[in-house]
């Protein structure tokens, strides 16, 4: 069987509003949400995260973000008057959520609940996954950063994983700074140790590899394919959604819809907002950082000094002596 065909069993997340909200602080439009969705369906795209369902209560600086970063049930039926094909899913962090703001899946238009963690919160994680698996959901669970783990901790995890009720658990190079062999051989091990679990994977484009690691981890049995489109993400972004539409060899993607997401809204957002590969990304990519340092970088008179960027992050005494 060739790799294309071998694709077939893949299902493509759209993450633009819910990652692509760490970059304009989740001030889209309804207007600009409303078209997303009805492209994405057009488009054949399997799930919209349609942004976070974390709690206010538990987030500073919540009064200043957009509504989708904190998704209210009631706010997302106007948003979405009639729910299409495509599924709808939102994100959860550790210690943001409040359950109470979770109802039952039969009362809300939500399909999937996301929960993303660090590694050392596998058992916190899993307590909230099992939570909304209770009240109906399909679960995943999002590892991140899995660069930066070591061996032991991913084995630890594996065990309370196998166990638990999680649907997917996600691989998340979350400072993109892996390469197709390393999705390679990670896709290989969350195999071996979750023989029955469904995996996906998250790529951010750093390196511009996202579209590569995707395509290896697709390959590889890899089920659910976080994008977003025009790439709009945090940082260097993630591997884009009108890629895997218009590559993926299944007869119901078709990648028009989101061309024309991207003429009317992704064109000019761009060039109010950043996203994607850029210098200080690249670099903090290839030290496999957080770009946090490139962000702030951006935001300076010095933000095209990549040399003098590299060489602060590459010379332990200049770092050390700020």
């Amino acid at each position: 069987m060739n790799a294309k065909a071998k694709a077939n069993h893949c299902k493509i997340v759209d993450c633009t509003i819910r990652d692509g909200g760490l970059v304009n602080n989740w001030d889209f439009s309804v207007e600009f949400v409303q078209h997303l969705y009805n492209s994405l369906n057009e488009a054949g795209v399997d799930y919209m995260e349609i942004g976070y369902k974390n709690s206010p209560k538990l987030l500073k600086g919540a009064e200043s973000a957009g509504p989708w970063r904190f998704l209210d049930d009631e706010f997302l039926r106007t948003v979405i008057p009639q729910k299409l094909n495509t599924k709808l899913s939102a994100l959860v962090d550790i210690g943001r959520v409040d359950e109470n703001d979770i109802l039952p899946r039969e009362e809300s238009l939500l399909d999937l609940i996301r929960v993303a963690c660090y590694i050392q919160d596998v058992d916190k994680a899993l307590q909230l996954v099992s939570l909304f698996h209770e009240r109906g959901y399909e679960t995943t669970l999002n590892i991140m950063a899995l660069s930066n783990v070591m061996e032991h901790q991913l084995l630890e995890a594996f065990e309370l994983i196998n166990e638990s009720v999680v649907d997917v658990v996600y691989i998340v190079d979350s400072y993109g700074s892996l390469d197709p062999n390393d999705f390679s051989l990670l896709v290989d091990k969350f195999k071996k140790h979750l023989p029955n679990k469904r995996l996906g994977v998250h790529t951010h484009n750093n390196l511009q590899l996202a579209f590569a690691n995707t395509l290896i981890s697709a390959e590889k049995g890899v089920e659910l394919l976080d994008a977003s489109v025009y790439g709009m993400g945090r940082a260097a972004g993630n591997c884009h959604t009108e890629l895997l539409v218009a590559h993926l060899k299944n007869t119901k993607y078709n990648v028009r819809p989101v061309l024309d997401m991207i003429d009317k809204y992704m064109i000019p957002l761009r060039q109010k907002e950043e996203w994607g590969y850029i210098m200080p990304y690249m670099i903090t990519g290839m030290l496999d950082e957080h770009p946090r340092s490139a962000m702030a970088l951006r935001n300076t008179a010095d933000k095209d000094k990549s040399l003098e960027f590299y060489d602060k992050l590459t010379t332990p005494e200049l770092l050390h002596g700020n």
